[in-house]
């Protein structure tokens, strides 16, 4: 495995992280997501490969991934040797005050996750989108404070545009207030807009950049098709479909595996190898449904592309709108 600074600051990440959005039970919106049974080999293992960092977010499963993840991680593992990101912003409940990013929220937030994840503090505290309906230096303050008062490490943001980022480090560079050490985009070889504006600013303020779907949400992998798609995910995934069903997407998975084939390897592994070429990527964050996609995701870091690989596999590119921000 190997340890990256975590953008400019002194934290060391492996340079790859597992997603736990797939770790909570089947419920409503998540059809696929795995019990707490079936969910703890796969944070074992990820440990057990090197990993020691793990991403969720309270409304995965609305808490019980952050559960299921800090009873994992408390049984598997000592505290102090493990990075734990979690995130604040969506509704967990049909309270008004319950959801967004309010002074409220963010208190009241950051205490219900600690207590799911069985822990005085997370390492990263993140906004999971921008909210339009609060101030942003009420937001900054309160996530300043959250880290002055112990319960986070550093603080983060996740899919906004670039505007809105340059916005809340300018906020907490002006009171003197945390900044965000870190941001989780939706990049991929099938959606690379964070390339224009987002990727670029993260790249001149030494941003970690830890990006969401780096496999786009299983059709990097080989196993789907438009025509077939296998997975019960893939089967109630409305979300997915709104990404990535245009027909240049699919000509892009079909090269792939052209490029794949050739190297007599798994199109994940490919796939993720591209991303960690990017000199701006910090640790993709991985989602694993089996054991194979940890190993899969590990074996990529010692994978390096040509530049003729590289080009072959970018040239058919067709910008999108920008999707995945709300």
């Amino acid at each position: 495995m190997e340890y990256v600074r975590f953008g400019n600051t002194g934290l060391k990440v492996s340079r790859i992280c597992l997603g736990t959005m797939t770790y909570g039970g089947p419920n409503e919106r998540w059809q696929w997501a795995l019990s707490e049974e079936e969910s703890r080999p796969f944070i074992r293992k990820a440990l057990e490969l090197g990993i020691n960092f793990f991403d969720t977010a309270d409304v995965y499963s609305l808490g019980r991934s952050e559960e299921i993840l800090g009873n994992a991680l408390k049984d598997f593992a000592r505290r102090d040797e493990v990075v734990i990101a979690t995130k604040v912003f969506n509704a967990m409940s049909s309270d008004p005050n319950d959801q967004g990013l309010s002074r409220k929220h963010i208190m009241s937030s950051i205490d219900s996750s600690l207590r799911r994840l069985k822990t005085d503090y997370v390492d990263i505290y993140q906004a999971h989108r921008w909210d339009y309906n609060t101030p942003i230096d009420e937001t900054m303050e309160a996530l300043h404070d959250v880290v002055k008062a112990g319960k986070a490490r550093y603080i983060g943001g996740s899919s906004m545009f670039s505007w809105q980022f340059s916005k809340a480090l300018y906020t907490s560079d002006l009171h003197g207030w945390t900044r965000f050490v870190s941001m989780q985009p939706h990049y991929n070889l099938l959606y690379r807009e964070e390339e224009r504006e987002m990727i670029p600013l993260c790249l001149d303020e030494k941003i970690a950049v830890i990006p969401w779907s780096p496999l786009a949400r299983g059709l990097l992998t080989g196993s789907r098709t438009k025509e077939r798609n296998e997975t019960l995910r893939a089967r109630t995934d409305q979300f997915g479909k709104l990404l990535y069903y245009a027909e240049s997407d699919f000509e892009i998975v079909r090269r792939l595996g052209e490029v794949a084939k050739k190297r007599k390897l798994p199109d994940a592994q490919v796939a993720l190898a591209w991303l960690l070429s990017k000199p701006a990527i910090t640790a993709p964050i991985i989602g694993a449904t089996r054991l194979e996609h940890l190993e899969d995701a590990v074996a990529a870091l010692n994978i390096k592309l040509s530049e003729e690989e590289i080009n072959k596999l970018e040239e058919l590119y067709q910008p999108h709108p920008v999707l995945g921000h709300s």
